[in-house]
């Protein structure tokens, strides 16, 4: 039964405001979300997410180009390879045909990916969490962290290339990894690149990507114009309010909730039982925080923080708020101290989020 117009939209407004909110989760999301709760056909729901996504991507990218956080020569080495690559990943479906095998296809390639995208938040948590660390050490007079600007990053072409051919493999067949995959894949190749590079970057690059692999869909797929207009109806003022929200809102309880949406699709997507589920689930839960706790440990050996405090921390996205009081004067004061070779803004902000 085909979706009511209106319940696609309130759909694509969820996805847009979180997309706003965390900048994080557009074919992630929205792509499941078409095949699990209205039953759109999985190459339908690939192709017509990709055309949405190439109406939204420009925006957030002009942005970034204004603001000056964008490395172009690494955004030409990866268009390089992503850009033929989509297409390419449009045509290996169409030669696969349209039956049920290749809707079937589709929905496992889908469910693996938005696994990969899990795990790629997952790290970049991590990655960006030793990151910090490494920064706040510095600041407080260990070792030196360099934060390199936009345009002297070194570019490793054939590194690249090469994540931009799997990328566009991947966004091509399944609409998933434009942001979630290639953003880690080069947090993990440029480690010292900084944050609003590495965002403004990849929204850039998406850009040709994402219009490469809708131009495949439109003559090669199975694009359906009312459901992609439906999608933006929703969309496109969904991300203006979650980007309107975003410096206030709790952005860590909603990235990692993210994780939880995608490992739960992918693991549908791919017939897993309820079981299954619960027990992957719980299991991340668990094995995730101890990897935060090691890793702040490992970054900052100089601070004794608790290991269960770090677990609760790491569980939530949220850190306790030190405790305040009333000076002599009557207004109120930290009572937190900074500690023997700790700067008194770390104290304040001692563990930030880790960035998903």
């Amino acid at each position: 039964m085909d979706p009511s117009w209106w319940a696609v939209a309130i759909g694509g407004l969820f996805v847009g405001f979180v997309v706003g909110l965390t900048g994080m989760g557009g074919g992630a999301l929205m792509t499941p979300m078409m095949i699990l709760f209205f039953g759109v056909p999985p190459l339908a729901a690939v192709s017509s997410d990709l055309v949405a996504s190439m109406v939204m991507k420009p925006i957030g990218g002009a942005v970034h180009l204004r603001r000056g956080t964008v490395n172009k020569d690494l955004v030409k080495w990866l268009v390089i390879g992503s850009v033929p690559s989509a297409f390419v990943g449009v045509l290996i479906l169409r030669a696969l045909g349209d039956g049920e095998a290749t809707q079937h296809i589709v929905k496992v390639s889908l469910g693996v990916a938005l696994l990969f995208a899990a795990g790629s938040m997952v790290v970049k948590a991590l990655l960006d969490l030793r990151k910090s660390q490494l920064i706040k050490a510095a600041a407080a007079g260990r070792g030196d962290v360099v934060d390199t600007p936009v345009e002297s990053l070194r570019v490793r072409p054939l590194p690249t290339v090469f994540v931009g051919i799997l990328g566009g493999l991947v966004v091509g067949m399944t609409s998933v990894g434009s942001g979630s995959l290639i953003i880690v894949a080069l947090l993990l190749l440029y480690p010292t690149i900084r944050a609003g590079q590495l965002v403004g970057t990849d929204l850039i690059q998406a850009v040709p990507l994402v219009a490469s692999a809708s131009l495949g869909h439109l003559l090669f797929g199975d694009f359906q114009l009312d459901l992609t207009a439906s999608l933006l109806i929703g969309a496109i003022p969904g991300v203006y309010l979650g980007a309107r929200v975003s410096s206030s809102a709790p952005s860590g309880i909603v990235r990692r909730s993210l994780v939880v949406v995608l490992l739960a699709s992918g693991l549908k997507l791919l017939d897993a039982g309820t079981t299954t589920l619960v027990i992957v689930l719980v299991g991340v839960a668990l094995v995730v925080p101890l990897m935060y706790v090691y890793v702040y440990r490992t970054a900052r050996p100089d601070l004794s923080k608790s290991a269960l405090g770090l677990f609760a921390r790491a569980l939530t996205g949220r850190r306790r708020p030190p405790s305040l009081r009333r000076d002599t004067s009557g207004s109120r004061t930290s009572t937190t101290a900074a500690r023997p070779g700790e700067t008194a803004g770390e104290t304040a902000d001692e563990e930030s989020r880790p960035a998903s």
